[in-house]
């Protein structure tokens, strides 16, 4: 097997476990203490990066096969320790915010108009937090006529 080879599945390896560790601290933090209904594998497939997954895991590939070990272990546990830091509730649940949540959004349907907090935008509906209401809404996409996008 050459080493170009062995880099980029190595690289695709750690990768995907570092990945796979964020989006379960996200999905333990945020997802489930906004009460969102969504399954872990629909979070981590909609919500995937695929252009910085891959730029990753050739940079990580990369280090692993043709730098020195030392190099290669620092700054793959530093990335490990970062990753696996989600897992704590303050993190995952900032790290959550920070990739999902939008703030202070206009969203009309065609009857209501809705003013407050994005808190996921998944595939057929968006969790949304009124203001007004102070409560979460469940709101269908297609009924949505905008607001989503701007």
């Amino acid at each position: 097997m050459s080493k170009v080879f062995q880099a980029i599945l190595s690289g695709m390896f750690v990768t995907f476990i570092l990945d796979f560790f964020l989006f379960l601290g996200i999905d333990l933090n945020y997802i489930k203490k906004h009460d969102i209904d969504v399954y872990y594998n629909i979070l981590f497939v909609d919500n995937q990066n695929f252009i910085l997954f891959f730029a990753l895991s050739f940079t990580l590939g990369y280090l692993i096969i043709y730098t020195s070990n030392r190099i290669a272990l620092s700054i793959v546990g530093v990335l490990t320790i970062l990753t696996f830091a989600t897992l704590f509730e303050g993190v995952g649940e900032r790290v959550g915010e920070a990739l999902l949540m939008r703030k202070g959004v206009h969203i009309k349907t065609d009857k209501f108009s809705y003013y407050g907090e994005i808190y996921y935008k998944g595939r057929e509906f968006v969790t949304f937090y009124d203001y007004n209401f102070k409560k979460v809404l469940k709101l269908d996409k297609n009924k949505i006529v905008s607001g989503l996008n701007e």
